[in-house]
């Protein structure tokens, strides 16, 4: 099993990322995929979540508008599109698949700083 993040980096205040996670060795489409993310000294929070059935979205208040998480099923990826960058949003981003057990990718840097 393997899930690999990919997208970060160093952005501006205001600016946009798009994030992706490249999933292998499970069945993507049963799994429920969220994103989350861990700023130095906090707790890993989430921020979003794609359920596999339905489509339906959820999202922290913190990100809401903002970011827009998306999957497809026939690639096994998911994405988090992440517009309005605030410095608050500098974490590590980690996907995870959940559903039947729980993988995590190793997560990629996102740092928003002028």
């Amino acid at each position: 099993v393997q899930l690999v993040e990919s997208g970060g980096g160093l952005v501006q205040p205001g600016g946009s990322l798009r994030l992706s996670c490249a999933a292998s060795g499970f069945t993507f489409s049963n799994y429920r995929m969220s994103w989350y993310r861990q700023a130095p000294g906090k707790e890993r929070e989430l921020v979003a979540t794609d359920s596999s059935v339905g489509g339906s979205t959820n999202y922290a208040d913190s990100v809401k508008g903002r970011f827009t998480i998306s999957r497809d099923n026939a690639k096994n990826t998911v994405s988090l599109q992440m517009n309005s960058l605030k410095p608050e949003d500098t974490a590590v981003y980690y996907c995870k698949a959940w559903g039947r057990y729980a993988y995590w990718g190793q997560g990629t840097q996102v740092t928003v700083s002028s």
